[in-house]
């Protein structure tokens, strides 16, 4: 039954799209609140990010002269964001559709999404936790005011004073001081796997080996990192409150900083609640030699496992190279926000017209 059905079967499940509006809401006025400018940037670019294991979406731009040039839907507003930063435009934030490849059949992921990102400047990646932690406990009380008092549209504090987030029969504390877990530490507590393992290539492969996991002499330690990761620790974290998990290995830092103290580690975090990865959030990389040969190396990856490649974004990099202030940013799956606002036990549910419908799929 397509979802426009199940609407007009049980309008009661309208609900679901009412919070959505109040996600949106409270994310807009939290931000505006604190003077965050709102950006928009283009879906359609030139290059897409280079992340390994994102699949993407490949259109063409035709010209008036009748030529071509590839395009992409965009899977993260992060390039276009990061190039405002270097434009001096401050604290931001953007709100917008992004697209990624191959996610459909699951309850978590749709192949179009809303994404959220901020960047807060002067700031590393511990002042976006305590954004983190200030935004869901916002939306939470924002929501509930809503839910009792529809009458009247909040644009300042919201007068409840809820803590507590309600999500498929359990509860999930939201007030300040969520859990916070080094990624070590989670393999430590979880999946009795020691720091120097962690970090040994040979080390990791034995281990998961003797757990059972498929171990061949071409497996990377990467992707035995995640197999860990998904089957033992991913779905404990965030079992009661929110759980902050950070300090991802330096072979994982993406776009992040190295920790000047331990370069071994990133400057990045994850946040989950009952197991659902929210957002990944960095102290942003701002030297432009190690963040081409990054971009450089993502799209090697992409051709070794044989990814589709494409030209990376130069623009980007001369931006940072231009000069790139000191920040940490985020991007969070607003769909799973919603999800977890609006007690739903699907994404599905939470969009008006999921990509499940238009391809009756």
């Amino acid at each position: 039954m397509k979802n426009w059905q199940k609407l007009k079967q049980d309008p009661s499940r309208i609900e679901y799209l009412r919070v959505r509006e109040w996600v949106l809401d409270a994310i807009r006025i939290f931000f505006k609140q604190q003077q965050f400018l709102e950006i928009e940037t283009p879906l359609l670019v030139h290059s897409p990010d280079t992340e390994p294991n994102i699949a993407v979406f490949k259109t063409q731009l035709e010209m008036f002269d009748g030529s071509v040039r590839d395009g992409y839907l965009t899977t993260s507003p992060e390039f276009s964001l990061k190039k405002m930063l270097a434009a001096g435009v401050g604290n931001c934030f953007q709100i917008c559709k992004a697209f990624r490849n191959g996610e459909v059949g699951s309850t978590r992921h749709n192949p179009e999404f809303t994404i959220l990102e901020w960047y807060r400047v002067n700031a590393d990646y511990t002042a976006v936790m305590k954004d983190c932690e200030e935004l869901l406990l916002f939306m939470l009380r924002y929501i509930d005011d809503r839910r009792t008092k529809q009458d009247r549209i909040a644009l300042g504090e919201p007068e409840s004073q809820a803590t507590v987030l309600k999500f498929q029969g359990k509860e999930f504390d939201l007030s300040s001081g969520w859990e916070r877990i080094s990624v070590v530490e989670s393999f430590a507590k979880y999946a009795q796997i020691d720091e120097v393992t962690l970090l040994s290539d040979e080390g990791l492969k034995e281990a998961g080996r003797k757990k059972g996991y498929q171990v061949t002499a071409q497996t990377s330690h990467q992707e035995i990192f995640d197999q860990i990761f998904m089957n033992e620790i991913e779905h404990q974290l965030g079992s009661t409150r929110p759980t902050i998990i950070y300090e991802y290995l330096a072979s994982q830092a993406a776009l992040a900083r190295k920790k000047p103290a331990d370069p071994r580690f990133a400057e990045r975090f994850e946040f989950y609640i009952s197991g659902l990865e929210l957002g990944n959030a960095f102290s942003e990389l701002t030297e432009w030699e190690e963040q081409e040969q990054r971009l450089y190396n993502d799209m090697e990856e992409r051709k070794n496992t044989a990814k589709p490649t494409y030209e990376i974004d130069h623009d980007f990099v001369s931006a940072v190279k231009s000069g790139f202030p000191s920040s940490g940013g985020i991007a969070v799956g607003v769909d799973r926000l919603v999800m977890l606002m609006s007690d739903a036990p699907s994404i599905v549910d939470t969009l008006a017209l999921p990509a499940t419908d238009l391809w009756d799929l």
